[in-house]
């Protein structure tokens, strides 16, 4: 059988962009708007108060909103548990639910409410200084920052206490150096020390330095994107176009590239530059752990993290795209969306928020609205390579095989000579699946001729030849160089047996189809390859016992071919 080149992610996207292709189905979304990070994970789990069950107040609100909760409908519950809150406000159960719940909706009000209950009883969340200083951080209220830093030093968020220290004494026109002199020597500790110590160079006016700083914690991955949007926005602030040039003259993500024509556009400039403040370090810090923490299931920290984020710099859309998927993986699909509506146009992560509205509409069934967000981001004037290949795996995963094909032909020129096997054999798969053979055969030519090596391609290829009928004999060398390359896969394995089966070489054909049917017993096309092959050597009971089999996973259509084989057996194969 085929394996058709999955829709994937063209070679140069960017992850946080939130699109995956290859995604689950709903229900198990996976949206990568988060980096692979350090060890945040070394962040200890946060308290969780302890207290008798529920049993004043507005009960039946308490329970409502735990089923709206466990839905993922965030609004509704929410408000019910402000309703369970404001009627027994000294319950420890309802208070600890109702600011878990706040903060995921981001309802900051009714999350301090229930902190403050908690915490006069004694048993509040460690998470919620995190609240306290960017609310602090935010209204510039110096002596509530520092009892919130306080409580993270003695705490088991400690490892933050230092970098925030340190943007709080910026604003108070102390050394922002000091507090990280005297931060504990950990790993994890020691790595937020040195970004912190970076950025406050370049905060300082001290550009070189920072710059030198700067540079042995960067790399390629995506945790070194962040790291230079936030110096190249202080950069920017401090009127450093050069110095921002020169920081960003690599990668092609959308928020670099945005920044990078900043560094020459006063206008740009303007609007992506950054104060250095303790809202500022406090959000970026929050963001730079979020992220790491976001690659995991969903938590409660990581929510707190980037709801603080946001509340010390309601404009940080870095943030605002984390939550949104994290939001997404903990099925509140709806409140994501919502998130991913509040980024602005002229956002530096607009077009991941538009991405990842594409992706999160798909892997939540909604076709028809994500097929026509792609469309708006596939057919803009300057649609990026990465929205043109979304839009055309869509396009292919819905069945629409004939809006696909002209959108991987634009890919192929845009690459140019530098189109690849598998530039060429998505647009040849297309074809294929479009009817239109005779287009469709140079083109995974072309992509063998180009990957030589490449089992999908020489898979794709052999089958499709085999299954005209066309040039058997070079068929089947396509799928023994593939089944010699991958020997493991039964995809590749049943296109040789099929091929073989075809030839007339039914002693070699048998042992293949059977290991393939071992391998995936749950595809049909296998299962029914088996069942003819068994039926060419007089096995007839296990031929329709393996036609029985593929009748159970198959389509309807194919359902109707299987039902006609396993009542009447075949004449000669199809």
């Amino acid at each position: 059988m085929p394996t058709i080149l999955p829709p994937s992610p063209p070679r140069a996207i960017n992850p946080t962009a939130g699109v995956d292709a290859t995604a689950p189905e709903p229900r198990q979304r996976v949206m990568r708007f988060s980096h692979s990070g350090l060890a945040s994970a070394a962040l200890l789990v946060l308290l969780v108060p302890g207290a008798a069950a529920a049993a004043t107040g507005d009960l039946g609100a308490y329970m409502k909103a735990r089923a709206a909760a466990a839905d993922g409908e965030v609004a509704a519950a929410t408000s019910d548990y402000a309703r369970a809150l404001a009627a027994a406000p000294d319950n420890a159960v309802i208070a600890v639910r109702a600011y878990r719940e706040a903060v995921r909706a981001g309802d900051l009000a009714l999350a301090d409410r229930a902190a403050a209950s908690l915490a006069d009883q004694g048993v509040a969340p460690a998470d919620a200084a995190l609240l306290a200083l960017a609310r602090a951080a935010r209204t510039g209220d110096r002596v509530a920052a520092g009892a919130a830093i306080a409580r993270l030093r003695d705490d088991q968020l400690r490892i933050l206490a230092a970098p925030l220290a340190a943007w709080a004494a910026l604003d108070t026109g102390g050394d922002p150096f000091t507090p990280l002199a005297r931060a504990p020597a950990d790993a994890v500790s020691r790595r937020f020390v040195e970004e912190t110590r970076a950025l406050l160079l370049i905060a300082t006016g001290k550009v070189v330095d920072g710059e030198a700083a700067l540079r042995p914690l960067l790399g390629n991955d995506l945790a070194s994107q962040d790291h230079r949007v936030a110096a190249a926005r202080l950069l920017l602030g401090r009127g450093e176009g050069q110095a921002t040039a020169q920081l960003l003259a690599a990668g092609g993500e959308s928020a670099i590239a945005m920044l990078r024509a900043a560094a020459t556009d006063p206008t740009l400039a303007k609007r992506y530059a950054a104060k250095p403040s303790l809202a500022f370090g406090a959000s970026y810090l929050f963001t730079r752990v979020a992220s790491d923490l976001a690659v995991g299931a969903p938590g409660p920290l990581t929510y707190t993290l980037l709801q603080a984020a946001l509340r010390a710099e309601p404009g940080n859309d870095r943030a605002r795209v984390l939550l949104a998927g994290v939001l997404a993986r903990d099925d509140a699909v709806d409140h994501a969306l919502a998130v991913l509506d509040a980024v602005p146009p002229t956002s530096l992560y607009a077009p991941i928020a538009a991405t990842g509205r594409v992706q999160l509409l798909a892997e939540d069934g909604r076709d028809a609205e994500a097929l026509a967000a792609a469309r708006v981001l596939g057919a803009a004037p300057g649609a990026s390579t990465d929205d043109v290949q979304r839009l055309a795996d869509l396009n292919v995963r819905l069945g629409r095989p004939d809006e696909a094909v002209p959108l991987y032909r634009r890919l192929i020129e845009r690459a140019g000579a530098a189109a690849d096997w598998a530039d060429w054999l998505q647009y040849g798969a297309a074809l294929d699946e479009a009817k239109r053979w005779d287009q469709a055969r140079p083109a995974l030519e072309r992509a063998v001729k180009l990957g030589p090596s490449e089992p999908l391609a020489l898979n794709y290829l052999g089958y499709a030849l085999v299954q005209r009928r066309e040039r058997l004999g070079d068929a089947q060398k396509l799928l023994e160089r593939a089944a010699a390359l991958k020997p493991d896969d039964a995809a590749i394995a049943d296109s040789l047996g099929w091929a073989l089966l075809v030839r007339g070489q039914r002693a070699r054909a048998l042992p293949l189809l059977e290991r393939a049917a071992l391998g995936d017993p749950a595809n049909a096309e296998i299962a029914e390859h088996l069942g003819d092959a068994y039926w060419t050597a007089g096995r007839r009971y296990e031929a329709r016992y393996a036609w029985t089999a593929a009748r159970q996973i198959a389509d309807a259509d194919d359902a109707v071919r299987l039902d006609a084989k396993i009542a009447r057996g075949i004449e000669a194969l199809r």
